[in-house]
């Protein structure tokens, strides 16, 4: 039995569902199916989801909703009508999609606008399925709540519940296609709650984990992973396997092809994940493994993420002060702030933080609080850091990866602000500039992997792209 995950670009309008349809007959183990609500049909285009948070805001705030309304409707159907599917499934589709819309009485905001963000899988869900039974197959809808996915009641943020994977397991034993709407699941109390943004990612892995699936299949809108940012480097070269654990250090980093939270389940249940094209499905696309064999070349990608900031913390004779990180980080815990990464020396630390958590208001305040409770010499916020991370299991069996690395970025004639590396040396790290993250992408990748032509030129200040 294999699980297949379709993401929005698979599914924004009515051909490329038919390409997903297609797909899925193809290979009769492809019972488990999860969909996406509609992404874009185009550059200028506009999510579902984006559309059903739009028209949640707008209802929230007591504004007019019925042109925000009508923007959903209009995606509906049109890919109802073009499926050819009749009139009165696309009616009865519709009066569902109304009924989540109108549902506002007695609910919380954030309940609200969960459960308006979960209609765009759930509503694709109903109708992939339904074309599916158009065509003469066994093709079933599920809920997620009849299904058994017990999540934690934690808004926009669930996580799935142990008991869970017992009831979704039975799943195997269905007749046919099963059509499983990804990104939400049901509290204990019944409460509709969504995954994090990119959720349906995690619904899949949590259900191949479930059904112990043969693979978990995640289509997308691209042959592979590439070891870079195909927007920065021309023809990067491709990923055809790569371990869990390198996945996740790069999903971290900024690859925005899979969710950083989705491999877990499948990692602690060992099914092995392929990333596969929807637009070209005989492509063999790249496996994600718990184990691989030693590769030619240490590193097997690179990648760099934005919007970090960092606290620099200077004292005299810390490393003999008992005491001093804990309550370092005790002061952010008590300001509600998690923190990405901690480098340090021996008379300093810098605590690595997402910049969009830092408010102005709680700067001002760590910093006092720092300087009082803590006596530092030193307390700096550096803003706009980009962190930079080349990540590969060879990596620990390369000789001078390191200095390759540090005299490439030298030669690029970029500043490093940080160097870490962790214990596992899967992954080192480079904090840099965020003005300067793409000339140090395409300087690293033309290190490691060689001499194709950057997309971005490596003198410019462009702005950092994920993958």
């Amino acid at each position: 039995m294999k699980v297949a995950k379709f993401g929005g670009t698979s599914l924004a309008n009515a051909e490329q569902i038919k390409k997903v349809c297609q797909i899925v007959m193809a290979d009769r183990d492809r019972r488990l199916i999860v969909v996406s609500a509609p992404g874009k049909r185009n550059k200028e285009d506009t999510k579902v989801t984006d559309l059903l948070i739009a028209y949640a805001e707008r209802s929230l705030a007591g504004e007019p909703t019925e042109e925000a309304k009508q923007a959903i409707f209009l995606r509906y159907r049109e890919i109802v009508a073009d499926l050819g599917l009749s009139a009165e499934i696309g009616q009865a589709i519709e009066a569902e999609l109304e009924e989540v819309l109108a549902n506002k009485a007695g609910l919380s905001t954030e309940r609200f606008m969960d459960a308006v963000k979960a209609a765009g899988e759930d509503t694709c869900a109903k109708v992939v399925a339904r074309y599916l039974q158009s065509l003469g197959e066994v093709a079933t809808y599920i809920n997620p709540k009849d299904a058994g996915m017990l999540v934690t009641d934690e808004a926009s943020n669930a996580h799935i519940l142990p008991e869970a994977y017992a009831k979704l397991a039975t799943l195997r034993e269905r007749e046919g296609i099963v059509i499983f709407p990804g990104f939400f699941g049901y509290s204990r109390a019944g409460d509709l709650v969504t995954f994090s943004r990119g959720g349906s990612d995690i619904t899949g892995s949590i259900l191949a984990a479930a059904v112990e699936a043969e693979v978990y299949e995640n289509f997308t809108d691209v042959d592979s992973v590439y070891v870079v940012n195909p927007n920065l480097i021309a023809n990067p070269k491709k990923v055809t396997e790569i371990t869990y654990r390198e996945m996740r250090e790069l999903s971290y980093s900024g690859f925005s092809v899979f969710h950083e939270e989705a491999l877990i389940p499948a990692y602690q249940a060992d099914i092995p994940v392929c990333i596969k094209n929807t637009n070209n499905p005989s492509a063999p696309g790249t496996m994600i493994v718990a184990e691989r064999g030693a590769a030619t070349n240490g590193v097997s990608g690179i990648a760099s993420d934005g919007g970090f900031c960092s606290i620099y913390v200077s004292k005299y004779l810390m490393n003999r002060e008992i005491g001093f990180g804990r309550k370092l980080l005790q002061i952010l815990e008590e300001e509600e702030l998690s923190y990405e990464h901690t480098p340090s020396g021996i008379d300093n630390i810098s605590v690595i933080l997402r910049e969009r958590d830092l408010t102005e208001e709680k700067e001002q305040r760590i910093v006092e609080r720092i300087r009082r409770e803590l006596f530092a010499d030193d307390v700096a916020v550096q803003h706009s850091l980009a962190l930079v991370m080349i990540v590969g299991e060879g990596m620990r069996q390369s000789v001078g990866t390191t200095a390759r690395a540090t005299t490439a970025l030298a030669a690029a004639k970029i500043n490093l602000e940080m160097i870490n590396q962790g214990s596992s040396e899967v992954s080192m790290m480079f904090g840099v500039k965020a003005e300067e993250a793409d000339r140090a992408v395409i300087a690293l990748y033309q290190e490691f992997f060689g001499g194709e032509e950057p997309v971005v030129s490596s003198s410019s200040q462009a702005a950092s792209i994920s993958v």
